[in-house]
């Protein structure tokens, strides 16, 4: 499936992305977690489908429970006492409660970040950064393409060795231990090889020089101006809210939040606005597009 929020301008993306990662890393009270957790999920899945349904089901749903279940047992502090473990430490409401805050937090960050990954490819980053720090910006864009790189080129090199009968599944325990270490062998001298290559075409392009032009298919238009006006005045909005702790919450010593209002309500709101601009710029050109298939 088409995102049509990839297609806008990487600086419209790269501030969306920015503003919710940061937000979602800030914003600890309950309603802004779970408003970025439930989109940050919904996104994830309008962009990769059954893959993404299947990772946050089956890695971060159990990660959000072990992470929320980990942090009371550390964590004792609290007024409010449920019980007491074995040891004798407490087991307070409020170090539960903080514990199942930080993984919803964890967890909503590392969605983003797949989102993200999904989004700004290494063009985008390069056109943004590449002649401000052109350097920074060829590492960080090799960097983030590496894993996925890595892992196919993995795949290619194991599926050769085990036609000839040197995969990680073929033999005995020592046989495999030994067919493993060639296999990293061989990933290594290609990431060696790939590094030495890539940086050479890049210098002999001209990479970095001053007064060096590049190709670019981004354009400026109305639609991106748009974008950027909702994003820039809801997340302006969303800082003004921090600022006059209309987000506020705190879980020690006790649980406590600012009292609801009119305007924390509208900072809520602005939230979720924010948090749902991608999904709702694609089910809009969605509805545009079968709105048009119906009509031919």
């Amino acid at each position: 499936m088409k995102d049509s929020f990839s297609t806008f301008h990487p600086i419209v993306n790269f501030l969306y992305f920015t503003l919710v990662i940061v937000f979602s890393m800030i914003f600890m009270h309950p309603i802004c977690l779970a408003i970025s957790i439930t989109l940050a999920f919904s996104y994830s899945i309008y962009l990769n489908g059954r893959k993404a349904l299947k990772f946050n089901f089956l890695y971060m749903l159990p990660l959000l429970i072990m992470t929320a279940l980990i942090n009371p047992a550390f964590n004792h502090e609290g007024v409010t006492i449920l019980t007491y473990l074995h040891n004798g430490n407490p087991l307070t409401l409020e170090s539960i409660t903080y514990g199942i805050a930080s993984a919803t937090m964890f967890v909503t960050v590392i969605c983003w970040f797949s989102c993200y990954n999904a989004i700004m490819t290494s063009d985008k980053f390069i056109y943004l950064f590449g002649r401000i720090i052109p350097a920074m910006s060829l590492i960080f864009s090799m960097v983030l393409r590496f894993v996925p790189k890595f892992k196919a080129q993995l795949t290619i090199v194991s599926h050769a060795q085990r036609c000839i009968g040197r995969d990680v599944s073929n033999g005995s325990v020592i046989p495999r231990i030994m067919h493993g270490i060639r296999i990293l062998s061989i990933m290594v001298t290609w990431m060696l090889e790939n590094a030495i290559e890539t940086a050479d075409s890049m210098k002999s392009r001209g990479y970095g020089l001053q007064g060096r032009t590049a190709f670019s298919i981004f354009k400026w238009d109305s639609r991106d101006k748009a974008a950027l006006i909702a994003i820039v005045v809801t997340g302006g909005y969303l800082i003004f809210g921090a600022c006059t702790k209309a987000l506020y919450f705190r879980y020690f010593p006790s649980m406590r939040s600012v009292d609801f209002s009119v305007f924390s309500m509208s900072v809520f709101v602005a939230y979720a606005i924010l948090c749902a601009i991608p999904l709702s710029i694609n089910v809009w050109e969605d509805y545009k597009w079968k709105s048009l298939q119906s009509n031919i």
